[in-house]
């Protein structure tokens, strides 16, 4: 078994969450949250900023930590035992550019409700709830102002 360790964001623009489609050799992956794999020396929001970089092309801004994730997958050669931690985010824009190396064939901001309907995988959805519900708090405390966020 190999041990595998990832980052990614729940990116919030006015109160919508930041999606991806995957689509790889015309077989659906389904939408995802952005994340990717821990560079060597990188701590993990540095990935987790660099990874909704390059997946998305969104220059986003860590709010807190949100929690981490864990799932085993089997490739042609072994199992993999992935672990996830998880960043609420904030972009100042709509824009988002879907990364086609990576087989992103469509990215863009959806409502909560929308975006929990379309993950596709449970994990993301639970972080989804995690994430949103620290924004809510947040915003109803007036910590939250859309463009800049101030971390007390």
């Amino acid at each position: 078994m190999i041990e595998a360790t990832s980052c990614g964001g729940v990116v919030i623009f006015r109160g919508k969450i930041l999606l991806l489609y995957k689509n790889y050799r015309n077989r659906s992956d389904g939408w995802v949250l952005p994340k990717g794999t821990v560079e060597k020396n990188e701590e993990y929001n540095e990935t987790a900023l660099r990874e909704v970089k390059e997946e998305t092309g969104v220059k986003a801004q860590i709010i807190k930590y949100v929690g981490k994730t864990n799932y085993t997958f089997t490739t042609s050669k072994d199992v993999i035992n992935k672990e996830v931690h998880w960043y609420l985010m904030s972009s100042d824009s709509y824009y988002s550019k879907p990364q086609k190396e990576e087989f992103f064939c469509d990215s863009g901001y959806y409502k909560y409700h929308e975006a929990f309907h379309l993950l596709k995988f449970p994990n993301e959805r639970h972080i989804l709830e995690l994430a949103y519900s620290e924004y809510l708090a947040l915003k109803k405390a007036n910590l939250w102002d859309g463009k800049n966020i101030l971390n007390r």
